[in-house]
């Protein structure tokens, strides 16, 4: 069993798969530094649903602000998600968002910890 699953067990699938192939070589300082920033920076794809279950309620774009995607986000504030199809395709398609973007937090946080000595 991974060291960063002992860590991090709530994180399952291929978020875990990337996770282990970038922190493979790691120190068990480093793994725990590494652990503790990604936790702090990443998104839970539980609350990116939620939060685009709010765009039914006329809450459009919201997930987008969360993601740091600004421009689609007021582009779904102004177009009512959409027409509500981007907003159902974001609620299909909620986990490939979330990895998405903490697929960036991984390899911000591996390089930030790379380029420390």
């Amino acid at each position: 069993m991974s060291k960063i699953y002992e860590l991090m067990p709530d994180i399952q699938g291929e978020e875990m798969l990337f996770l282990q192939k970038i922190t493979e070589e790691y120190s068990e300082e480093k793994l725990r530094r590494f652990s503790g920033i990604y936790r702090a920076r990443r998104k839970d794809p539980t609350m990116i649903l939620l939060l685009t279950l709010l765009g039914f309620l006329g809450l459009a774009g919201v997930h987008r602000f969360i993601l740091n995607q600004i421009g689609m986000g007021i582009l779904y504030i102004f177009t009512a998600g959409l027409c509500l199809i981007g907003t159902i395709v974001d609620v299909v398609n909620y986990q490939s968002l979330s990895f998405n973007f903490n697929r960036q937090i991984g390899i911000e946080v591996h390089s930030l910890l790379s380029s420390e000595k």
